[in-house]
């Protein structure tokens, strides 16, 4: 009888976050300025129109030519708003409702704030080091800066170690698992075709356009596919740690469907031709990812306590 008290009172003092007052501070502030920029970057209308303009390699790009975006291609100023309107109507409410059960210690929408937290790194840091140099230059930088940190705050506040083992072994494993492997390596050959190809040719990639160097490559090669294989083996080996590393991931993949939808759609309406294939696969294929990523989150949800125990 002794011992089981003491276990029931082991069991019942576990703490599965740490939830930081930081983070809280950081996140209302990201979510002022990103609502500014985003505001800015999708409804801030000025004069101007588009225009040709030729890199350095000799090649005619359209640039954009208004709004905060003029000096950003006509293709990437779409991406860029595509972003903007995801943020506003749909990465600052979320981020604001996982907030406060965050700050409530829920772990369930802790793990799905990492997430959120993980988007708005990932688009800042596209942004400061991928938009044409303008006025909301700094802006970007803070919220780029704001959310390395609020992420790492987030990050590092979840406890999963403090799971029992039976509750571990009551995870899934092989689908996630695949999952994760899955979206690496597409990621992997979905950016390594065309670089592999404009290498050998000795040519520029196709979506350089007028810019110095590809940035999302760069971060979906360097950080986000490792992370991926790193992830699902430690899931496959039950370490709480893979779980922990998928859900920031698994948030980009559920947050880059409404982003690469609207930001074909904005790209039509700006002027970028493309073919049905052009338009249909891209769409259909993150529509896919992006609903396998809502619902692993939430079978793996389901399997976790909500609170502290």
């Amino acid at each position: 009888m002794r011992e089981t008290t003491e276990n029931i009172t082991v069991v019942s003092t576990r703490k599965f976050v740490d939830a930081s007052k930081m983070a809280f501070l950081l996140a209302m502030v990201i979510a002022v300025l990103a609502i500014i920029s985003s505001s800015i970057g999708l409804f801030l209308k000025t004069e101007g129109e588009t225009f040709v303009f030729e890199t350095l390699r000799g090649e005619s790009v359209k640039i954009f030519g208004k709004g905060i975006y003029k000096y950003d291609s006509i293709f990437l100023a779409s991406v860029f708003q595509g972003q903007d309107a995801v943020i506003i109507f749909l990465g600052v409410p979320l981020l604001i409702v996982s907030l406060v059960s965050y700050m409530r210690k829920s772990l369930r929408w802790s793990l799905f704030l990492s997430g959120i937290a993980a988007y708005f790194l990932y688009v800042y840091i596209s942004t400061a080091f991928g938009a044409a140099y303008n006025r909301l230059f700094l802006v970007y930088v803070s919220l780029f800066s704001l959310s390395f940190f609020f992420f790492i705050l987030v990050f590092s506040s979840i406890k999963l170690n403090n799971l029992r083992k039976d509750e571990i072994n009551n995870l899934p494993r092989f689908g996630p698992a695949i999952f994760m492997f899955a979206s690496g390596l597409v990621t992997l050959f979905v950016w390594l075709e065309p670089l592999i190809g404009s290498i050998s040719e000795g040519t520029a990639p196709e979506l350089l356009d007028g810019y110095t160097t590809m940035v999302t490559d760069a971060l979906d090669l360097g950080i986000i596919t490792p992370l991926t294989i790193i992830s699902g083996i430690l899931i496959l080996r039950k370490k709480p740690l893979g779980y922990k590393i998928a859900f920031p991931l698994l948030g980009i993949i559920l947050l880059l469907l409404p982003t690469i939808t609207l930001t074909t759609f904005i790209q039509l309406h700006n002027g970028v031709t493309f073919t049905m294939a052009e338009i249909i696969g891209p769409i259909s294929g993150f529509s896919g990812l992006g609903v396998l990523s809502l619902i692993i989150m939430i079978i793996i949800l389901r399997k976790l306590p909500s609170t502290e125990k």
